[in-house]
């Protein structure tokens, strides 16, 4: 399990669009947070990343699917994915080194925002002045948020041998999880729009953000990254 943990995060590494990727992902949060006017924290005189937190998900929406379409799809277009089914490994030892690749992966391209947060500190008047419990329960939020759509860009891999199929099929998924379900509960009333809001992803999130970290929401991001890996699970070990 540890070698296929390795080779996946060495893939990853290796390769060239890894880096685009991940500078595109920098860049664009960049441009976001310092640069573009309406969004940037120099603009609105608060020491606060608001916009980091805001929009860092919509980003996430492309980033993670490109990230994961390649785990599974390419294997099966490569032929590889017989010789890995007739391994030791079992089916959930496979999806668990994809799995947890893919988060190292995505760690390694969210750290770098820290300097974000250390920046704000320093511009801070006096220094320091920053609500640092909103910032760490909207950062933890948005680690669960990417393993989450992770878990999500693995099964939609697990889908197609077709990469861009794969992709397509996870920014469906993820933006419909995340976004789509609270623009739905607004057309609605009563208990479907309660029940429609608190199953997207964006509503757990923004409570996350306030700085009140509370079981709820824990348990809907531990329960819906469980179900979507038992999904792919069921989808790869369907001939086993």
């Amino acid at each position: 399990m540890l070698s296929l943990f390795f080779k996946e995060v060495n893939a990853f590494f290796s390769n060239l669009s890894a880096y685009l990727i991940t500078s595109i992902f920098l860049v664009a949060l960049g441009l976001i947070v310092w640069v573009f006017p309406g969004t940037s924290v120099l603009d609105y005189g608060y020491a606060d990343l608001d916009p980091l937190f805001s929009y860092t998900p919509f980003v996430f929406v492309f980033l993670i699917p490109a990230i994961t379409m390649r785990m599974v799809a390419e294997e099966k277009k490569s032929g590889t994915w017989e010789l890995l089914k007739t391994s030791p490994l079992r089916s959930h030892q496979i999806i668990l080194a994809k799995y947890f690749a893919s988060l190292v992966l995505i760690l390694f391209a969210l750290l770098p925002t820290m300097i974000y947060y250390m920046s704000i500190v320093q511009l801070g008047d006096p220094v320091g002045n920053i609500d640092s419990a909103g910032f760490f329960g909207s950062y933890i939020g948005l680690l669960l948020v990417a393993a989450l759509f992770a878990a999500i860009g693995l099964f939609s891999s697990s889908l197609s041998s077709n990469q861009i199929v794969a992709f397509v099929i996870a920014v469906f998924i993820c933006f419909l999880l995340y976004g789509g379900l609270g623009a739905l509960a607004a057309l609605t009333t009563g208990q479907w729009a309660v029940s429609l809001e608190s199953l997207g992803i964006s509503f757990h999130y923004e409570q996350m953000g306030r700085g009140v970290i509370v079981s709820e929401n824990l348990f809907y991001f531990f329960g819906m990254t469980l179900t979507w890996l038992i999904f792919t699970w069921i989808l790869i070990g369907r001939h086993e």
